[in-house]
């Protein structure tokens, strides 16, 4: 898989270079200190996966992914910084972060991470877990979100996002199209009040609606 590094720190950009490259499952196509330098290489080199980093200077991490994800849709963006903020986590969420780690991850689990997001799920920094949680408790709170009427198929395509699964493994899953897929998480984040998957996974987690293999219905 083609790997876009974006961050400011040269000694981490040449330890993740080495790391990712040393698993044989990336070949880092790129390694940039600067959003801008980014969005133009990864127009360029039309990565599958890229890390980012969330603070820099000049064009910061948040405006670098919104910027990745409105030009390279497919691509897979993970953030990769050393903010446990729960603004920072939710701002990046709801730009359309795939993923969100931190930086004093160790080396195994971040490759795994990666690996796992450039496959189709969606990842959070198992530390965040409870803030994000927390989050979604007082959004419930002033919505009333918690007692939302959701059909089957929705309650299924829920359960398989909490699970991690990408679009294509739900529909494959469930036996439906992929694009009816789209329509049943659409569906979901307009319902939930929320907007991004990892926040449906951690609401479907909170709520007590991730239990189980999902079942058919005819």
């Amino acid at each position: 898989m083609r790997l876009l590094l974006i961050d400011d720190h040269p000694l981490l950009r040449r330890g993740l270079v080495e790391l990712f490259e040393a698993s044989g499952q990336f070949r880092v196509v790129g390694s940039v200190s600067s959003g801008g330098e980014g969005i133009e290489l990864a127009r360029r080199l039309q990565p599958d996966m890229i890390l980012l980093d969330l603070h820099m200077p000049g064009l910061d991490g948040l405006a670098t992914l919104d910027a990745l994800k409105r030009s390279q849709p497919q691509c897979r963006v993970m953030v990769l910084t050393a903010s446990a903020a729960r603004d920072d986590l939710l701002a990046a969420l709801r730009a359309g972060a795939d993923g969100y780690l931190l930086k004093d991850s160790e080396p195994e689990s971040l490759l795994a991470a990666v690996c796992a997001c450039a496959s189709g799920q969606h990842l959070l920094d198992p530390t965040l877990t409870a803030l994000l949680a927390n989050s979604l408790r007082e959004r419930e709170v002033a919505s009333e979100v918690a007692h939302v009427e959701l059909t089957e198929r929705e309650r299924q395509t829920l359960a398989l996002i909490a699970e991690g699964f990408s679009n294509k493994l739900i529909a494959r899953q469930l036996g439906i199209s992929e694009g009816t897929v789209k329509i049943y998480v659409k569906h979901l984040l307009s319902k939930l009040n929320l907007r991004s998957r990892l926040e449906l996974a951690a609401w479907a987690h909170r709520s007590g609606r991730s239990d189980g293999p999902p079942g058919e219905t005819q």
